[in-house]
Order: structure tokens, then sequence, then C-alpha cells
């Protein structure tokens, strides 16, 4: 059966769109990194420090389809906001058994700058590739914080900022990087997996800064993320509150895991504005 012009013209319209809307989340949305900005209260959180701007990278996963340029544009971008404090949570390579990958990323890395510091820890897919190499590049930038504890200091008032380990492959107990620092003194903890939040610890965490999840790639308008890497399915992206009552951020992160798609979910760059929190230090 022939086809009338307008009815020729429908059907091509209607597979172009459909060929878009199959393509837009694998050619598109995975490229339009957003710079998002957040306000998060934190309690015990000195007046010296508010407002104090963390930028959050997480999940660049530099390999397939995630090429060194794209890496780079986010890096400038980032050094462009001229944060206080540059955090990076892990998952910067995406391939296994690749030092190539980690090679040839961290220096690019190793350009990232912030008016009072730069910490980061390490993925799974960092372990996977190679944890050694990747510890040489950490200690050789000076940002190295897996499983150790540092702090920034205003008017002799200190911030803290706590590394854990990869919730999966390099667990450790958080009571033994928080021991030693004060109780009054207010926490960071720097983590992969917001998992970690609910791992068995007891002294206080003000917050938990993480990634992993990519925010589940895909959320479905009335659904949500049908797909996310955690124990507890309620780490989704943005600010949570951990079993234990705690604040735990999550960024959507840069690259993809499992398949290099994202719909309403695309990735970003997490600028953290923090301040006290008033109605938690009232209940101290």
């Amino acid at each position: 059966m022939s086809l009338t012009r307008r009815q020729f013209l429908k059907k091509g319209l209607f597979a172009g769109a459909a060929g878009l809307a199959a393509g837009y989340p694998v050619l598109i949305e995975r490229n339009l990194v957003q710079t998002n900005h957040y306000r998060i209260p934190v309690p015990h959180l000195p007046r010296v420090f508010d407002g104090l701007t963390i930028a959050h990278l997480t999940d660049l996963h530099y390999g397939p389809l995630v090429s060194l340029d794209f890496i780079r544009d986010v890096i400038r971008r980032t050094n462009d906001l001229s944060p206080d404090v540059t955090v990076l949570t892990g998952d910067y390579v995406h391939g296994f058994n690749r030092t190539v990958q980690i090679d040839a990323v961290w220096p690019e890395m190793a350009k990232l700058k912030a008016r009072l510091a730069v910490f980061a820890v390490l993925g799974n897919h960092d372990h996977w590739a190679d944890a050694r190499r990747s510890m040489v590049w950490m200690k050789k930038t000076g940002w190295n914080l897996r499983h150790k504890k540092r702090f920034i200091e205003r008017d002799g008032y200190r911030l803290w900022f706590v590394g854990a380990g990869d919730f999966f492959a390099d667990h450790r107990n958080l009571d033994r990087v928080l021991q030693g620092i004060p109780d009054k003194d207010c926490r960071i903890v720097l983590a992969h997996s917001p998992d970690t939040a609910d791992s068995e610890y007891r002294r206080r965490v003000d917050l938990t800064i993480s990634g992993h999840t990519h925010g589940g790639q895909v959320n479905i308008p009335l659904i949500g993320t049908p797909v996310l890497p955690t124990k507890n399915k309620a780490y989704s992206s943005g600010l949570k509150r951990s079993l234990r009552g705690e604040n735990v951020f999550i960024s959507k992160g840069i690259g993809w895991a499992k398949i290099p798609v994202r719909f309403n979910c695309p990735p970003e760059i997490a600028v953290l504005e923090l301040v006290p929190d008033v109605a938690a230090n009232n209940r101290i």
C-alpha cells in the first residue's frame, strides 16, 4: 500500500521523535553536567564556618564514553567556582585492572584547586582498577584522606574532615578514625558509598558526603529510581537522613556505571554551602 505525502511525513516525524527519545539518555543527558547548589545545615558547625563552600566531585568513571576532554571540562568548571574546599569521593576510573586509566586521569584531577584544602578517598572501582596505584597519586597530591582525619581552622575553631574506606572493598570501623576528635568539634565524613553512614560505629558524625549511586541514573516521574546500588534504598541523591538520624549528602556524580544512560538525572558538580543547624544545636 502506497503512502500519501502527509502519511509519509507523519511516519517520518514519529520515527525521528522515537529515535530522539531513545538516544537522549545515551547521547545527550549523560553529557549535560549541571552545577547544583545545596544549602546544608550541619550540627556543631561553628559560626565562623557559616557559608563555607565545598565543591563535591565523585564517580568520574574515566573510561568508555567518558573522555579526558570531558573530565578536563568538569575540572575547569569546578576550579572556576573557587570553592573553599574541594572533596572527591571515589570511582575516578571505570575499568578493572586498569593502571593506564589511573595514570591518565589523575594528572588532570591534580589540577583541582580550592582556597583551603582538597581531600580525596577511594571508591570500589578504584580498588578494582589498582588501589595501590591510586594511593601513589593520592599521596603525591597531598589529598589522601583514606582512613585519616585532617582539619581546617578559623579563629581557633576546627572543622574536621574524616576519610572512610570504601564500604564494599575497604571498610573499617569509623570509630578508629574519629577517635581523638574533641566532642565539641564538628566532623564531616567522606565516604564513597552512603551505606557507610549506616555501618556500625558509635561516635558522632555531623555530615557524611558520598556518591556511588549516580542518583540511580534513571529517575522516572511518579516512580523514582528503579535501581540503586545500595543496601539502603532511600539513598538516591541529595540530602538524606541515615538510620541513626545523621545527615548524608549524596551526589549524582559525573559518569556512568552499568549502562551509559541518564534520564531525568543529569550528572552534577555539587556545591555545598554549610550553615549551622540551629534546631539541632538547640537540642544539644
